[in-house]
Order: structure tokens, then C-alpha cells, then sequence
């Protein structure tokens, strides 16, 4: 639950630098919003949450690639 959190906080805080750079704008951004409010409700909001949690486990073990 704690990764699902922090990723929230992330995704907002990027949605708004994006907002406020004027890269995205309002509808776009609304739109991307709706977007991911009815996927967190749909069926395939178990295999997104599978899909992130292993590129989080994934993330510390890059450091050791060469």
C-alpha cells in the first residue's frame, strides 16, 4: 500500500509540472485523470498493480548492471 501511495504522489506532482510547463493542458489533463480513475476501478487494475510492483523490485538491481 505504501508504493501505491508514493506512485500516486509521483504521478500527481508530475501531472502538475506538466500542467504548469504548459506541455499538457486542462483537457488533456482531465482526460488522463478520468483515464486512470476508471482503469483503478476496472479489471485490469490487478495486473497494472502486478506490472508496478515488479519495476519497483526491479528498480534496485539495476544499479548493478554493467
Amino acid at each position: 500500500m505504501a508504493v501505491t501511495i508514493s506512485l500516486l504522489v509521483i504521478f500527481g506532482a508530475l501531472l502538475v509540472i506538466l500542467l504548469r510547463s504548459r506541455t499538457l493542458g486542462f483537457g488533456s489533463a482531465f482526460v488522463a485523470a478520468m483515464f486512470g480513475f476508471y482503469l483503478a476501478t476496472s479489471g485490469a487494475a490487478p495486473t497494472v498493480n502486478q506490472l508496478m510492483r515488479a519495476v519497483v523490485d526491479a528498480l534496485p538491481n539495476l544499479r548493478g548492471m554493467p
